[in-house]
Parts: C-alpha cells; sequence; structure tokens
C-alpha cells in the first residue's frame, strides 16, 4: 500500500500497516536506534538537490546558475558531501556551520558565509579558507572585513544583502525582506516610496530613488577598499516557504535595478545576483508545495525581459534552497504513551469550522524539543499510525509532547484510529527541514539521533545525545 505524496518516495505501508522506508520498517528502525527518531532519506536528499541544480539551469539556460545548499535547514557532514556532490555549494552562518562543512572535506571555495553580526573569527576563517562569498549585513562591516583581510595580506569576496521591500514568506518571522527587521541594507531610504521600483515605473526615476538610498551608499563603501575587497555581487532574501516566482520576480527586479544604477554612477557591472531560498514545501495534504521547474522559468523569463529593459548583460544568478531539499526527505518516529479524551467547551469547531465535542490528546516521547516550529510559528503537520493498520474509526486528535508546556504541539490536527494505544509508533513527514537543527534540551531532554536510510540500509549520521552529555557540560 502507498502512501501520500508528502511522504518520500521510497515509503511505503505493508499489508498489516507498517510504514517503511526502503524496505525497513518503522518499528525495526525505533529497535535499533531508539526513540523518538529522525530518519532522513537520504536517496530522496540526493535526487532533489540534482533536481534544483538541474531546474536552475534549464530555466536560465542563457545565463551561468549557482546553487548553495541552506545549511542552517539541516547540517552534517554526510550532506555537506553530497551537497558538493551534486554541484553545488554550501551556505553556512556561524562557525559551527563552517567547522562542519570544512571536516566534511568541502574546500573553501565552496563555501558562503552569511550572518547579521559576524564575528571576527568568522571572517577570519573565510578568508583564511578563501571563501568565494561573504555576505555583508550592514554599512559598517566592508571596513572591519577590509581590515581582518589586509592583516591577513588577503582580499576577500564580499557580496551584499538588499533589503528589497518585498514581503513574502507568510509568518512575520519567516518574512526577511520587509523594512523593519534585522536582516541587510535597505534599497531605499525610508522616506522613499517604494512604488518607483514597480516595473511600470520609468527606470530613470527608480535608478533616482535607489542612488539616494542605503544600499548604494554600501557598494561604494566596498568598493573604496578595492585593494582588500572584491566586490562579487548582490543578495536578495525576501522569505521562507513561499509558493510561487511572484514575489522574487518583484525583488529580482530591484536587484536588476539596483546593479543598473551602480553601473549607471560608478561604471562597475556586479557579476552575480544571489535571490536566495525560500521555495515552498507542502507540510500536509493539500497544501502547495512550489514547482520549481515552472516557477524558476518564470523568474528567467521575467529577468531576461527587465535586463533586455535596462540594456545590461545577464548576471550570473544564484539560489539558495535548504527547506526543499531536506525538508520532504525526513520523517519523525515517536512513541505513543498517554491517550486521553478530553470535552471541550460548547460551541468548539474543529480547523474547518465544523462543531466538535470532543479532542484526543495523543502524547509521544518528544516535543518541541525536537520541532519547535508547531510551537514558535503555528506551523502544520500530519501523523500517521506507523506500526500497524489500526482501527477504520478515526478520533480527531492532536499530538503533544512531553514538556511542560500547554504549547508544546507536535501535530494540532489531524485523524489517528479510535484504538491507538501506548507503545504504538507514530511517523510525522515532511521534518527534514528545521528539526534536529533547532532542537533543544528543554526540560533536559535528549536530542534525538538522526539516521539516513538509503538502498543500502540505514546508518547513524548524527548520534543521539546521552544523560552523560548534559552532566559533562554542567562543571559544579
Amino acid at each position: 500500500m502507498g502512501v501520500t505524496p508528502i511522504w518520500p518516495q521510497a515509503v511505503d505501508r505493508s499489508e498489516s500497516g507498517e510504514l517503511s522506508i526502503h524496505g525497513i520498517g518503522a518499528t525495526q528502525l525505533l529497535e535499533q536506534f531508539g526513540s523518538p527518531l529522525y530518519v532522513m532519506d537520504i536517496g530522496e536528499v540526493r535526487q532533489r538537490a540534482r533536481h534544483f541544480v538541474q531546474a536552475a539551469a534549464n530555466a536560465f539556460a542563457n545565463a551561468n546558475t549557482h546553487v548553495s545548499y541552506a545549511g542552517k535547514a539541516f547540517l552534517s557532514k554526510r550532506i555537506v558531501r553530497i551537497m558538493i556532490e551534486e554541484g553545488m555549494l554550501v551556505d553556512t552562518c556561524s562557525m559551527g556551520e563552517m567547522s562542519i562543512a570544512l571536516a566534511a572535506g568541502a574546500p573553501g571555495r565552496r563555501l558562503v558565509l552569511h550572518g547579521n553580526n559576524k564575528s571576527d573569527e568568522e571572517i577570519e576563517l573565510a578568508i583564511q579558507e578563501a571563501l568565494p562569498k561573504i555576505v555583508v549585513d550592514e554599512p559598517q562591516e566592508p571596513e572591519r572585513i577590509a581590515r581582518i583581510a589586509q592583516r591577513l595580506g588577503k582580499r576577500a569576496r564580499v557580496m551584499l544583502r538588499v533589503t528589497s521591500g518585498i514581503h513574502a514568506g507568510g509568518h512575520e518571522y519567516i518574512s526577511t525582506a520587509h523594512e523593519d527587521q534585522k536582516f541587510g541594507v535597505p534599497l531605499l531610504a525610508a522616506h522613499t516610496d517604494a512604488c518607483v521600483c514597480d516595473h511600470d515605473a520609468p527606470v530613470w526615476e527608480a535608478m533616482d530613488a535607489i542612488a539616494d538610498g542605503p544600499a548604494i551608499a554600501a557598494l561604494k563603501s566596498i568598493l573604496s577598499f578595492e585593494d582588500q575587497l572584491e566586490l562579487v555581487g548582490i543578495h536578495s532574501h525576501i522569505g521562507s516557504n513561499i509558493h510561487d516566482a511572484d514575489a522574487f520576480i518583484q525583488a529580482a527586479s530591484r536587484m536588476m535595478l539596483l546593479r543598473k544604477t551602480l553601473y549607471h554612477t560608478d561604471a562597475y557591472v556586479l557579476p552575480e545576483v544571489d535571490l536566495g531560498g525560500g521555495y515552498s514545501v507542502a507540510y500536509t495534504d493539500g497544501e502547495d508545495s512550489m514547482n520549481v521547474d515552472a516557477e524558476l522559468s518564470r523568474l528567467a523569463q521575467a529577468l531576461h525581459e527587465t535586463n533586455r529593459r535596462l540594456g545590461m548583460p545577464a548576471p550570473v544568478i544564484s539560489f539558495e534552497p535548504g527547506r526543499w531539499i531536506v525538508a520532504p526527505a525526513g520523517i519523525t518516529l515517536y512513541q505513543v504513551g498517554t491517550v486521553k479524551r478530553v470535552n471541550l467547551p460548547q460551541g468548539s469547531k474543529d480547523s474547518e469550522g465544523n462543531p466538535i465535542e470532543q479532542r484526543t490528546y495523543v502524547s509521544v516521547d518528544g516535543g518541541m524539543s525536537d520541532n519547535i516550529r508547531p510551537a514558535l510559528y503555528g506551523a502544520q503537520y500530519t501523523a500517521l499510525l506507523a506500526n500497524r493498520q489500526g482501527s477504520e474509526q478515526t478520533w480527531l486528535s492532536r499530538v503533544v509532547g512531553m514538556h511542560c508546556e500547554s504549547g508544546d504541539i507536535v501535530v494540532h490536527e489531524c485523524q489517528l484510529p479510535e484504538d491507538v494505544q501506548r507503545g504504538d509508533v507514530l511517523a510525522v513527514p515532511v521534518t527534514g527541514a528545521y528539526g534536529r537543527t533547532m532542537a533543544s534540551n528543554y526540560n533536559q531532554v535528549l536530542i534525538p539521533a538522526v539516521v539516513g536510510v538509503d538502498a543500502q540500509g540505514a546508518s547513524v549520521m548524527i548520534r543521539r545525545q546521552k544523560i552523560q552529555d548534559l552532566l559533562d557540560l554542567d562543571q559544579d
């Protein structure tokens, strides 16, 4: 028996109802590696990485493309090696992420450094390892990078992160290109009407507005350190989990106007425009997921027209997918503990507005410590009974964790068999991104292992924490 499209292609269900991945059953995985457990379909990761690289190349057939894997989604040495093998760079934003990538054997020329508050040590490592892009995030940073580069006797390659003013990404915390947030340098001065950068605005009017903005000033600052800094491009990231190309087209058009303005004022042609990440995946049945082949083609056509109108050659176009590559490849397995039926107040309704009288709370042996997204963003997931078929009759259920918080919710609402009981196994799909990487030891709960599964079998990618790990950190 098959499963729905939100599960990896190698996932199947036996006649008894047990979930398996590459032929290995959920029960066997928990018996061998413990519960809870992050399971990563390595074949799916590789296939999706290859697909995105090819989709970008196909869409932008008349330009060069670079794809960097956004390591913040999930990073391990094995994942780094897969991305390098599939032709990607690896985007990092901390000393820890750079160190893991380097330890995996990635050469410095295949890494990128981001961050709104980089330490001198991080910048120094990036320069020493000859990273091709250090993304400048604020106006004073070029001087600091230049000073470090001069001390090292090297020239750093930098690009500027620009806040385009395009709002995208759903939840406020994952929409990263509006003006009132911590990332990047604004394209326009605060008093400037953003509509001057609309597609139908006169080019000269838009360029005049951009020429007076903070981004141009920051780019000129970088150019003033020509002996220490090489300006390689501009960067735009507008948010996360975006379903179509519309907002990308708007932001990219503004980046092309910025590129034209810098050429007009300083005769400098920016070699690269990085359009960031944020490509959506479906977390529940029926939810939208970005068709990257179609939407990147739309984006390519729009940028071709923009550059033709501006009389500019096409730059290298870069992308930074993370979630799109690893989220659908991940599953989290839990064991069920307490099952509790709760009577609800009169007038209660489910997520579709239907009246409900009761809800079943199904507690599992993990929770917000291994997946903070439902508590942090109200993110929606679903769950499946994974060790057996279960009864045909179902209950409206809420899967909750073991932590001392009423907001410790894994799945806000799903249908589970009426006979779900202690010891059963639940599987939650689409947890390959921002699960393990945002995990915590809240309530001193141990962080689960990450196990990679493919046609060759299952093996530990990141080991499970032990109680001794917690005790070793406590130096009293």
